[in-house]
């Protein structure tokens, strides 16, 4: 199995007001937007799901390693689990920040 690139999307594709679909969530987005897998261009992520996915697969990386950079990682996880849970990332007053800074986070 191959590793995942980003392709890029023609001039041609920009401007021409197409939208493609997420093959996750369903969004639709202009292709420009939307991260393309190296050997299958007709698959689309949005970026959402691409951050999801990267987090999602450093997640499986870290199984079974044992470290600092690890255990960090996975207590990163576990806030971000527990953040979710209780709705914080939806609170008015801190709910845009929890979700910047988890843009951030492993």
């Amino acid at each position: 199995m191959g590793r995942m690139s980003a392709l890029s999307v023609s001039a041609g594709d920009r401007n021409d007001g197409r939208t493609a679909q997420c093959w996750c969530c369903g969004t639709s987005e202009a292709p420009d937007r939307m991260v393309h897998l190296g050997e299958h261009p007709e698959v689309h992520l949005c970026l959402q799901c691409a951050h999801f996915v990267h987090q999602r697969a450093w997640a499986i990386e870290d199984e079974g390693k044992h470290g600092p950079a690890p255990f960090t990682r996975e207590q990163f996880r576990k806030l971000r689990a527990e953040v979710v849970r209780r709705g914080w990332h939806q609170n008015r007053s801190i709910g845009g920040k929890l979700r910047w800074l988890g843009k951030y986070l492993p």
